[in-house]
């Protein structure tokens, strides 16, 4: 399975190269998205830095969301397409 962590990095990044370097407005994650990404985040991660945040781009966590990126125009992204993604 890939990570999450990896997916969102991903997906920031296509952003900012389809946008001209614009930021997302956030990311939405489930609390236990954002436990595996809290897990992977601090892997190598010194000094440790905020979990609310990923390079930038502000973290909500909300029960039911499938996991997405919200782009700068309010489109939403999906960061995972299958569980096998």
């Amino acid at each position: 399975m890939a990570s999450l962590y990896l997916s969102m990095t991903e997906k920031l990044v296509a952003h900012w190269k389809a946008t001209g370097n614009t930021y997302p407005k956030k990311f939405i994650l489930t609390p236990a998205q954002h436990k595996e990404y809290e897990r992977l985040r601090v892997i190598g991660s010194f000094p440790p830095t905020d979990s609310m945040v990923h390079m930038g781009v502000p973290i909500e966590l909300t029960e039911g969301t499938p996991g997405v990126m919200v782009a700068a125009d309010g489109a939403e992204v999906a960061l995972l397409g299958t569980p096998d993604a």
